[in-house]
């Protein structure tokens, strides 16, 4: 017996009626498990997808912070300290208004 004849030889796969054509009760249930998915994916990729404040927002924060505290944030934030406030980053207690750091960092970028 060859292939051929054992293939023609094989009963025809019958699969029962209500296996044949989905019905409106599977697929609700694939639909609900779909919107599961796409919620846990938009989930996990929330922080990814999260619009980061502007340089100039996280300085305005900073706002209220030690002057020595608000220099050393201002450093981390733009990368560098501005040359205007390098020297009263050294200072003991610099007296530095908040619009004068503000305007020396949005200077120096």
């Amino acid at each position: 017996m060859t292939q051929d004849e054992l293939l023609a030889a094989l009963a025809d796969v019958r699969l029962p009626v209500t296996m044949r054509a989905l019905d409106w009760h599977e697929m609700s249930a694939l639909l609900g498990l779909g919107l599961l998915i796409a919620a846990l994916i938009a989930l996990i990729l929330a922080p990814l997808l999260r619009q980061r404040a502007s340089a100039r927002r996280r300085i305005l924060a900073t706002r209220g912070l030690p002057v020595q505290d608000r220099l050393l944030a201002v450093a981390r934030i733009t990368g560098h300290l501005p040359p205007a406030l390098r020297e009263a980053a050294y200072l003991p207690a610099p007296q530095l208004r908040d619009e004068q750091i503000e305007r020396a960092a949005k200077a120096g970028r």
